[in-house]
């Protein structure tokens, strides 16, 4: 040891240093030659070669962009969520909630409708019409489908046209054209109000409706129109006209308020109203103890008594018979 506590290093001479560097070259040059000498085997198994891929799939490495599998895994993942809301039976609740986010998105722009007009209605209210066209306090009048209001305003049947405008910013313009209550349907025991084209306006009657004109039968409602015009030529038959029975989809019948029942024939239906007004006024037809009146043949009118009205004419006829004289044979 040193003075200091150290071990001291024992000196070496100049030719002790100059065997020992050559040996620690020697060494290095054994090393280097050692791993130079490794088989190209294993240097095939460290660096295996790559296998070249098919033309097809080098087509589609060299065409597919750049994060294409990134894009594509999205899709399938939107795809997936698409077939569940579909599957799972929300596809409607979905979009009713795309609808009311893009609109209150749209409210929140200036697009709100502030002001609505509608002109024409008659029988339907404001929000009868507004509810129709499925418009509502939410709605924007940016993402407001004019064409779709129309279309599902045309599908009620009060309303035979419409027209809807929308004025910007916040102004939206409907215009209808209604129909008219025509008259009174029966068929199977219910009772319907309907217009001049046949078209069921409600199926139940309201007051204001009670004193249209009654049609009776399987397609009475698209044949009323013409056979109540040619009717109201007759005022003598359809101011008593309870109501019109279309029987076999073929001719009318008559129900008259005291409940006389006119037959009425297939053809020529205006000549035979007008030969029943002629008899009523001339021989006041209509008060006679009648029960039913048949002009199904054009050469001839038939009358059904009622029952009291036959008795009495069948006593009439035997009070009229002669007495036999006694001792005739």
């Amino acid at each position: 040891m040193n003075g200091g506590g150290r071990l001291a290093r024992s000196p070496r001479s100049p030719r002790q240093q100059t065997e020992l560097m050559d040996a620690v070259a020697g060494v290095g040059v054994a090393l280097r030659a050692r791993l130079g000498a490794v088989p190209s085997s294993a240097k095939a198994r460290r660096h295996p070669r790559r296998e070249q891929p098919s033309g097809v799939i080098a087509f589609v490495e060299r065409r597919w962009p750049r994060r294409g599998g990134l894009f594509a895994t999205l899709l399938l993942l939107v795809a997936s969520a698409g077939l569940g809301i579909v599957k799972g039976g929300h596809l409607e609740a979905f979009v009713a909630t795309v609808s009311e986010a893009r609109n209150a998105l749209a409210n929140s722009a200036g697009f709100r409708i502030t002001s609505v007009a509608i002109n024409g209605r008659k029988q339907l209210t404001q929000d009868e019409v507004l509810a129709v066209g499925g418009v509502n306090g939410h709605s924007s009048l940016l993402f407001l489908d004019a064409s779709s209001v129309r279309e599902k305003l045309k599908a009620n049947p009060w309303i035979s046209e419409a027209t809807v405008l929308k004025l910007y910013p916040g102004q939206l313009r409907i215009d209808i054209v209604e129909r008219t209550a025509f008259a009174l349907w029966q068929q199977n025991g219910r009772l319907s109000v309907i217009s001049d084209d046949g078209a069921v306006l409600q199926d139940y009657v309201s007051p204001a409706f009670l004193k249209l004109p009654l049609v009776v039968g399987k397609g009475a409602e698209t044949r009323a129109k013409d056979f109540l015009a040619l009717l109201s030529r007759y005022p003598q038959v359809s101011s008593v006209t309870k109501a019109a029975t279309f029987v076999g989809e073929r001719r009318w019948n008559l129900r008259l308020n005291d409940g006389l029942d006119v037959r009425l024939p297939e053809n020529d239906v205006g000549n035979a109203l007008l030969t029943l007004s002629n008899l009523d006024h001339d021989e006041h037809l209509f008060a006679k103890d009648i029960v039913a009146i048949d002009l199904r043949l054009p050469d001839r009118l038939a009358v059904q008594l009622s029952d009291d009205a036959a008795k009495a004419r069948e006593e009439a006829l035997k009070k009229k018979e002669p007495k036999k004289k006694v001792g005739d044979a």
